[in-house]
């Protein structure tokens, strides 16, 4: 069994509400739930796709942090608040993951935590 590493993004989320961003043990990378705030600004974009692309960019940079990369997915979950948004999302995760195929699921649900947030995606990874 490997050591444990936390791994964090600067979200105040995370400090406020005790999670890591992600969490390194046993060969795996757990990212939590990212939503699509810009972390340095807080800020949020308005549309879900913008929202998603920022939810990759933070996973992405996890991932290298951790020692592993998008290739290395294995599972995604996707969490979108509008059916309406759900197929320009999965259209941005198939363009980000399109030669990783990880098994993956989406669920509509009826909000996040805050009102802005649109999109919320979690990944499992293998490290590299």
């Amino acid at each position: 069994m490997s050591a444990r590493r936390l791994i964090s993004s600067g979200s105040p989320f995370e400090t406020a509400y005790g999670y890591s961003r992600a969490v390194v043990q046993d060969g795996y990378v757990f990212v939590a739930g990212t939503t699509g705030y810009d972390y340095a600004t807080m800020t949020m974009p308005d549309s879900a796709e913008d929202q998603a692309e920022a939810c990759w960019r933070t996973i992405d940079a996890t991932l290298v942090d951790a020692g592993s990369s998008l290739a290395g997915i294995v599972r995604a979950t996707y969490y979108v608040t509008d059916r309406a948004d759900a197929e320009a999302v999965l259209g941005i995760c198939g363009r980000v993951l399109a030669d990783v195929r990880p098994a993956a699921t989406i669920a509509i649900v009826a909000g996040l935590l805050r009102p802005e947030m649109k999109v919320e995606i979690e990944v499992t990874a293998r490290l590299a």
